[in-house]
This record gives C-alpha cells, sequence and structure tokens, in this order.
C-alpha cells in the first residue's frame, strides 16, 4: 500500500463541511425510498457512532461519513447509521431488506445478492463487527468492515474478524486514556484478507477537532482526532466506493503519512 501526503484539516475545511451536507435524516430517508419493495438495494452500508452518541449527530465523523457517501454511492444504495446499543436494530434491518419476497425466510438467492458494508467508530466498530458475525450466522456474506479506533466493550470481542467477510481494514491510535484496538485478524485467513492494521499519529501530525468537549481534548485527544480526520475518512470514502461501485475496483488503500502498519 503506498503512502500519500497527510492533509491537514483546518477549522474553516470542517465548517464548510457541515454547511454542504444534508442532514443525516434526509439521507436515510432518500435510501428508505430508494429501496423498493420489489427489490433488494444493490447496496447497504450500516454504520454505528462511538460512546452515546446519536445516530444523527453530524458533529461526529460516521455520521458525516454517511451524508457525504450517500452523494457519491449508486442510487439504489441504503445507508444508514444507528447508535451502537441499536446492532440487532440493525441487524433486523438487513435481513428486512434482503427478503424481496417478504416470506420471512432469507433463500440462498436472496442471501447471494447481499452487498454490505459496516463501519463504525470507538464503541461502534465493535458493534460493526458484532454485527458481521451476526449475519454469519446466518450465512449472509459482507464485503468488508471497516474499524476506526476500535473500543470493544468488556463482554464484546472486535479483535478477531468471521469468515463471511471478505476485506477487512483497521485504523488505530495509541494516545490519550481511549485508543483503538492495534490488530484485528481474520478467523479465517483464506476467505477474509485484512487489508491493515494502520496507525495514526496525531502527536506527530495533530488536528484540530472544534466541536469536540473540553473533556476529549484533555483526555481522549487521539480517540476524537481519529473520528474528525477529514483525511481519514476521505480515504475510507474512497475505499467503500471502490467496493460498492459496479464493476468492483480491486484498488489498494492508500494510507496517510500518519497511519503506519502495525508491528
Amino acid at each position: 500500500m503506498r503512502r500519500s501526503s497527510a492533509v491537514r484539516v483546518s477549522i474553516a475545511a470542517l465548517t464548510l463541511l457541515a454547511a454542504a451536507v444534508p442532514p443525516l435524516a434526509r439521507a436515510v430517508d432518500t435510501a428508505a425510498v430508494r429501496s423498493n419493495a420489489t427489490a433488494s438495494p444493490s447496496n447497504i452500508v450500516i454504520g454505528f457512532v462511538g460512546g452515546f452518541v446519536g445516530h444523527d449527530n453530524s458533529h461526529h465523523g460516521a455520521v458525516q461519513f454517511a451524508q457525504r457517501i450517500q452523494q457519491a454511492v449508486p442510487k439504489d444504495t441504503y445507508i444508514r447509521v444507528f447508535e451502537n446499543r441499536h446492532r440487532k436494530q440493525a441487524y433486523s434491518e438487513v435481513l428486512r431488506l434482503l427478503d424481496t419476497n417478504h416470506d420471512g425466510v432469507l433463500s440462498p438467492d436472496e442471501k447471494s445478492r447481499a452487498h454490505i458494508v459496516l463501519f463504525g467508530h470507538s464503541w461502534g466498530a465493535s458493534a460493526a463487527v458484532l454485527l458481521a458475525r451476526d449475519l454469519q450466522r446466518r450465512h449472509i456474506p459482507v464485503l468488508l468492515t471497516v474499524q476506526v479506533d476500535s473500543v470493544a466493550k468488556i463482554w464484546q470481542n472486535d479483535s478477531v474478524i468471521p469468515d463471511n467477510v471478505t476485506e477487512a481494514v483497521n485504523f488505530y491510535q495509541t494516545q490519550g486514556i481511549i485508543h483503538g484496538r492495534r490488530q484485528i485478524t481474520a478467523a479465517d485467513p483464506a476467505r477474509t484478507e485484512i487489508l491493515g492494521n494502520y496507525r495514526m499519529d496525531y502527536k506527530k501530525s495533530p488536528l484540530e477537532c472544534p466541536e469536540a468537549s473540553w473533556w476529549d481534548r484533555v483526555f481522549t485527544p487521539g480517540h476524537i482526532q481519529s473520528e474528525c480526520d477529514l483525511h481519514l475518512w476521505t480515504q475510507i470514502e474512497t475505499l467503500v466506493r471502490q467496493r460498492l461501485s459496479p464493476p468492483a475496483a480491486s484498488a489498494a488503500i492508500s494510507p496517510t503519512d500518519q497511519a503506519r502498519p502495525s508491528p
């Protein structure tokens, strides 16, 4: 994977971004309209926010990512962000979208048409892995999981990617009292490709996060910077779009100079 030049996000750029994107509720409603009753959406993109963040809080990276990508993916793509504690609701929604004949049973053909991407930040990243594991039990494939500074709750395991996932990537940082998982592995390396475990070094290249609370800036600076890192989320957007846009392009991710594979 090639390294690209790191881009410093300014306060003005974040302000313009927030003004340019539509409210998440509008984006989600559009996605729902695009999914008609006779066919499943061509792609399903499910995200999870971390902590106790609301799914429609546009100050957070995962929500902003969903808003931006809505404008770039195929028109019948379904995109929705959930609170990390609502994983079961997200699971039910995926089953509903795939069940095109509404008989309550997913046929092998309905499962084969699944094109699913899961992503999240912090507790939300862990929730994305757990949702992939829920789908594995139903033999439903997942194209890609993306973890950004993934933090598992005490009863969760966000380190092993289930074998129904084709590709997975992990971004983490080590600054502050909250930091993400350093390494993810594949339950079956023959079926799941780990694209990389990439470290973001925000001590070397600090970012301004104007919407962050003073508590976050003092005690969890790296964790909150991973959420407002526009350059990182733009890379993730490119990665996701490559997997969703037909025909799927097999292009490698290009980490920034501040993101390095873990040893």
